[in-house]
């Protein structure tokens, strides 16, 4: 299901779709089981052609890397199905190793698994996944 992700997280991708609703992303409070993160890096973005449908953050807390996924309401209230997954990616360049991954369907925020990654260059991956279309968004490389 996210093995495309590791492939082309350095590439963009474009998939061609209506135009969605834009709503703006909601501000992550906490992973789970960790009650203080604080986002690293810059926000990505998960585009349908040249609509946002999501965006992609990576947080540091509990001495852990974590990566989160926000699936924008414009999408979710136009679509019935949908995957969404997230990882953290470790590396300088592709292949990146992906760390914590977890996928899940119809749920509007997604968390990856902590990942003791701090030491290592990372970024945080994500995608959606509906029927033939899989784009993906990922932050910028921190080390």
């Amino acid at each position: 299901m996210f093995n495309k992700i590791a492939s082309t997280v350095g590439a963009a991708v474009i998939v061609g779709g209506a135009m969605l609703g834009l709503t703006s992303p909601a501000q992550a409070e906490s992973a789970p089981g960790c009650s203080r993160v604080d986002q690293i890096g810059s926000t990505g973005y998960i585009k349908s052609g040249d609509t946002k449908i999501g965006s992609v953050k990576q947080f540091k807390g509990c001495n852990k890397n974590w990566a989160y996924v926000y699936v924008w309401e414009g999408f979710r209230s136009s679509h019935s199905n949908w995957d969404v997954c997230v990882s953290v990616a470790t590396g300088r360049s592709a292949p990146f190793s992906l760390e914590g991954l977890q996928c899940h369907g119809k749920k509007a925020e997604n968390w990856s698994e902590g990942t003791a990654t701090l030491s290592v260059c990372t970024h945080a991956v994500g995608n959606i996944q509906w029927g033939t279309h899989e784009p993906n968004g990922k932050t910028d490389i921190r080390c």
